[in-house]
């Protein structure tokens, strides 16, 4: 399989990317297409026109190898994520705060990223606490359960995330010099010594007392601290634990609040710990010498002089098992994950990583594929968002929900392609083998042996193969028979869904098989593997309980599940990928699927249709402009690969390699001026 203008990947989505390389046709499965978008059009018409003459044959066929895509990009995305992939710069982070589930980062130019969930531990209330708002202004950051705040340089505090009891409804004024947060409550400390509090106050945890004398803050789950200038330390708020009880003493010079304990470094670099205790969180090691101490939930971190870390309490999640080195210079520890900054600016994270809180996401503009997962699991009531990107270089990188490592994958730069399932993923490489990594309950993150396979699907819990020959082979979990493949060894491309799966063959038409059979009726049964009659495809995508698939007139037809209109694509030409994404959330009565649809067109530009996220508006079917190389769907939200323009256009204000109506701007009397397709147009100067 090859793809100098397309990649594969998969999940309950993908599709077929088509390319005409060195004068041959050759197919590859993507979940969206990327790079040389006219290629991919004129590769699609071909290989349709092969099909329709009868040239592709039916016996004996002999697909090529995989092929890395070669035009490569940055990542672009909108909707809402349960998980948020805001960038990260390499090396360049001033200061770090770990929340619930989320964590933030502040960047030498001021600005503030985030990363981990952007909803509660469900994933079904969206609070949006790892999206920052934007500006190059901030001093510092903090990071609550569900909610953050930034301390901007005019003195002024923002907050963004969960707003039920106003913890992230910041207090007027402009002369705060310090923020902390709590659970569901926040802390300022002003320039004049005093102390604000906000949000909830059911323990009196947001009364901070009276005074003018207070050096620093912290807030715990439902208690607060404050040091006085003359080195005692008062509590407040929840005191079950004796957590809002200090120990007495002149000589403190910082304080940390945890879940239920408190933490003091004293002026010897010693420190104590009270408050629960049930983990020895409240316990911290003697004779060291630190310099900052840090409270999670239950567990605490200190970071020595020598720059080495030390971590004591709660251990389950291995979040006070402290990397190695001497080099770090902060340290931060959430729920149950833990961050420290290293002397360079690079982040080092540890711990739980189930909404990958301590992975921050990486930059660079060097993504040749993208695939994103959107699979509900009703045994455990969970929701499966991950992301993986393939690079240029044959490495791969992933983000998001990472409960069963899904988002972690393994070393290495000879992958060719990438699907993402449920909690399971795969990887094609360069030899022809597959790789799996991720939850294998049903044996779907172990791939079949051999080295003749040219193209993988990931589905909800269930995995398939194209082998170079044409057949399909699959695994994993079998109700609906969605990992039994038909017999035949014609096939070119495959796509699976939650429960079900489908094959174009060579001859343009499509089979389905597993869930959603044409009369069959079950619980999950839509029609979605009932593939419509026709031999005129070119390209399949699979989305959780719905199907899509491209005709070779550039037209895209749907069936299955269309309660949100998302198999009811729009009736214009000219797409050459398509992706489904969705997802399916629980209602006292039953499941409730929800979904949209993605198409993208040989111009660069990305429809969207179906659910647009409901009375909250999530957006996901509403892409931005710009000209895109590849697209992928995802629960509430989706991914795209930008194309790098090769031309600099003066008037091309939407960065999207073309000047047209949309920037304003006439040139050349030509409202529309591709650079991409016409490089000798005089309005088109090379960079």
């Amino acid at each position: 399989m090859r793809d100098s203008a397309g990649n594969g990947r998969k999940t309950s989505k993908k599709e077929l990317a088509f390319c005409q390389v060195d004068g041959r046709i050759t197919v590859s499965v993507d979940f969206c297409a990327k790079g040389g978008i006219m290629n991919m059009k004129r590769a699609i018409i071909a290989i349709a026109g092969l099909i329709l003459a009868g040239s592709v044959a039916a016996r004996g066929i002999d697909l090529p190898a995989a092929e890395r895509p070669t035009e490569a990009g940055p990542i672009v995305c909108w909707g809402v994520m349960n998980f948020d992939s805001s960038a990260l710069s390499d090396n360049d982070s001033v200061a770090i705060a770990a929340g619930g589930f989320h964590s933030l980062a502040l960047k030498s130019d001021g600005s503030i990223v985030g990363w981990g969930a952007n909803s509660d531990e469900t994933g079904y209330v969206y609070y949006g606490q790892a999206r920052p708002p934007e500006g190059r202004e901030f001093t510092a950051i903090a990071a609550g359960a569900y909610h953050s705040l930034g301390l901007k340089s005019n003195g002024s505090v923002v907050g963004w995330g969960r707003n039920r009891d106003d913890e992230a409804s910041m207090p007027d004024g402009d002369d705060f010099v310090a923020i902390a947060a709590g659970s569901y409550h926040s802390l300022a400390l002003q320039a004049d010594g005093s102390v604000v509090g906000w949000g909830r106050n059911n323990y009196g945890q947001a009364s901070p007392p009276d005074g003018n004398d207070f050096v620093a803050i912290a807030a715990g789950s439902d208690h607060s601290l404050a040091l006085r200038s003359d080195g005692k330390i008062v509590g407040w708020g929840n005191d079950e634990y004796g957590q809002a009880t200090p120990p007495d003493g002149n000589d403190f010079v910082a304080i940390a609040a945890g879940g239920f304990h408190g933490l003091a470094l004293k002026s010897d670099g010693s420190v104590v710990g009270w408050g629960r205790n049930d983990f020895g969180q409240a316990t911290p090691p003697e004779g060291d010498q630190f310099v900052a101490i840090v409270a999670g939930e239950n567990h605490s971190l200190g970071l020595k002089a020598d720059g080495f870390m030390v971590g004591w309490g709660r251990n389950e999640y291995g979040q006070v098992s402290v990397p190695d080195g001497n080099d770090f210079v902060a340290v931060t520890a959430g729920g149950n994950h833990s961050l420290a900054l290293k002397s360079d600016g690079a982040i080092m994270g540890w711990g739980d990583n189930e909404h990958a809180q301590h992975t921050p996401p990486v930059t660079g503009s060097d993504f040749v594929g993208v695939d994103a997962s959107c699979i509900y699991w009703p045994s455990n009531g969970r929701i499966y968002d991950h992301v993986l990107a393939l690079k240029s270089d044959g490495s791969i990188v992933g983000w998001g929900n990472n409960n069963y490592g899904q988002a972690t994958p393994p070393d290495g730069n000879d992958f060719v392609a990438i699907a993402a399932g449920g909690p399971h993923s795969l990887a094609l490489k360069t030899n022809g083998y597959i790789v799996g990594w991720g939850s294998d309950y049903y044996d779907q993150a172990t791939p079949p042996d051999g080295n003749d396979f040219v193209a993988i699907a990931a589905g909800g819990s269930h995995s398939l193969a194209l082998k170079s020959d044409g057949s399909i082979v699959g695994w994993g979990t079998d109700y609906g028979n969605q990992a039994t493949p038909p017999d035949g060894n014609n096939y070119i491309a495959i796509a699976a869904g939650d429960y079900h799966s489908l094959a174009l063959k060579a001859d343009g038409s499509i089979v389905g098989w597993g869930a959603g059979l044409e009369g069959e009726d079950c619980s999950i049964c839509y029609g979605q593997a009932a593939p419509p009659d026709g031999n005129d495809f070119v390209a399949i995508a699979a989305g959780n309980y719905h199907s899509l698939a491209l005709r070779s007139d550039g037209r895209i037809v749907g069936w299955g599940y269309d309660w949100d209109g998302q198999a009811s694509p729009p009736g214009e030409p000219d797409f050459i990928a398509l992706a489904g994404g969705g997802v399916t959330r629980e209602s006292p009565l039953r499941y409730i699927q929800r979904g949209f649809s993605l198409g993208l067109k040989s111009d660069g530009s990305i429809i969207g249709w179906g659910w647009d996220g409901g009375p909250n508006y999530f957006g996901q079917e509403k892409p931005p402009r710009g000209s895109y190389a590849a697209i992928a769907a995802g629960t509430n939200y989706c991914v795209a690969i930008k194309r790098v323009c090769r031309y600099e256009l003066p008037g091309d204000v939407n960065d999207d390699c073309k000047v047209d109506f949309f920037d304003f701007a006439i040139m050349a009397g030509n409202w529309l001026i591709d650079c991409n397709l016409n490089p000798s147009d005089p309005a088109c100067a090379p960079k």
